[in-house]
């Protein structure tokens, strides 16, 4: 039942990529259009910055595709780690890509341009809803996989960004304020800038096989020394094999070892169904019953 639903989930976050990558490719044309056209930066930022978060949009496809390779001799995890990379390279494509935009709009401030508002107003009011219906067909999954958060987190903030356009568009209609294009191109890079940062943290902290955000390991020792028979717990790791899976190990000195079996079982249980851990590894040792006891009785 279990690899029922993981097949499920995987073929409708990859039926969402499709929608998502369709839906944007052809949104960066008429967009690159409409900003050529009417010597938008504002419209060729946004469509250079759609045009990365395809690409972002790629690479979380081909880490989902990956993940769900079987392991092989020489890679005993598969490919599960991919989805961390994918994560870790949407962050950096958006660094760079906020720093192409923030010099492009430093540039323009010097010299301004007038732009057609118009077509500013009805080209962003399209992305709002591209990019809007992208990012809810991203929002289920997002909570509980890092890299299906670096896709909606592309897709959300361009809608807002979208809507921040129109509503300057409809401004300079009135005022004539060639500064405010500009203006909004260095507000995308903020926005974006904010969205990332989240994302490269908690990617960045997987990458180095950090606790993953939501995993108490002080809760788990206590869970873990809470049974009457567990008198110590050491060489404890945890770590993100993939952006949605936990791995753990630990080292449980017991008191004794009888049923064994059935303690391992128990903590396999607790862990996985309070904690999340779905790859778990508990050694037992045997310790000493009591502060009279030598090493040597052991």
């Amino acid at each position: 039942m279990a690899h029922q639903h993981q097949a499920t989930n995987a073929s409708n976050k990859t039926q969402a990529f499709k929608i998502g990558v369709g839906l944007n490719l052809a949104f960066i044309i008429v967009e690159a259009i409409a900003g050529f056209s009417v010597s938008s930066l504002a419209l060729l930022a946004d469509a250079g910055h759609n045009l990365s978060d395809v690409l972002g949009l790629l690479i979380s496809w081909l880490a989902l595709w990956l993940s769900q390779k079987q392991p092989t001799k020489q890679r005993t995890y598969g490919y599960k780690s991919s989805s961390i990379l994918a994560a870790l390279a949407n962050a950096v494509i958006l660094l760079i890509a906020i720093g192409g935009i923030a010099v492009e709009a430093i540039q323009r401030f010097a010299n301004p341009e007038p732009v057609s508002s118009w077509t500013v107003i009805i080209v962003a009011a399209v992305g709002i809803v591209i990019n809007g219906l992208t990012a809810v067909m991203f929002a289920k999954d997002q909570k509980g996989d890092l890299n299906i958060r670096g896709a909606f987190l592309h897709m959300a903030a361009d809608a807002g960004v979208s809507l921040g356009v129109v509503i300057a568009g409809f401004i300079s209609l009135f005022t004539g304020w060639t500064w405010l294009d500009p203006a909004i191109s260095l507000l995308i890079a903020i926005v974006i800038l904010i969205s990332t940062w989240d994302l490269l943290h908690k990617s960045v902290n997987l990458a180095l096989n950090a606790v993953p955000e939501g995993v108490d390991i002080d809760k788990i020792k206590k869970v873990i020394l809470a049974d009457e028979t567990v008198s110590d717990v050491h060489d404890l790791h945890i770590w993100g094999m993939s952006t949605t899976e936990v791995a753990m190990t630990v080292h449980v000195v017991r008191t004794t070892l009888a049923y064994n079996n059935e303690f391992i079982a128990k903590m396999n249980n607790e862990l996985s169904r309070e904690f999340g851990i779905c790859h778990l590894t508990i050694q037992t040792e045997l310790g000493k019953c009591s502060p009279e006891l030598t090493d040597d009785s052991v």
